[in-house]
């Protein structure tokens, strides 16, 4: 069983930057996948960022050059982050990090709200 919990999320204006912090405990020696995801009502979760435990990241091609996904480990507490740069507002939404022994989310944070005002 993995925990996850999101910090970082807030309002900031069209062209800023945020960085999100995701803190995994628990079984963390399972995790092969983290990612960063999100969701604005009445549409379906979508991937914005996923790295595997290798360090090879992907992201979603509307943010690609905008973000960088990393990943750190220290003891038994793995780190993820989402650094987000020049954002738009059409990156509104709820950004949720997940985790899993494959590469397909297993354990999910609470969420993080992100609002981009114009």
């Amino acid at each position: 069983q993995v925990q996850l919990v999101e910090s970082g999320g807030g309002l900031v204006q069209a062209g800023g930057s945020l960085r999100l912090s995701c803190v995994a405990s628990g079984n963390v020696d399972s995790i092969l996948f983290m990612g960063w995801y999100r969701q604005v009502p009445g549409k379906q979760r979508e991937l914005v960022a996923g790295i595997g435990r290798g360090g090879i990241s992907r992201y979603t091609d509307s943010m690609k050059g905008r973000v960088t996904i990393s990943r750190d480990r220290v003891e038994n507490t793995v780190y993820l982050y989402l650094q987000m740069n020049n954002l738009k507002p059409e990156d509104t939404a709820v950004y949720y990090c997940a985790s899993s022994r494959n590469w397909t989310p297993e354990s999910w944070g609470q969420g993080t709200q992100v609002s981009v005002s114009s």
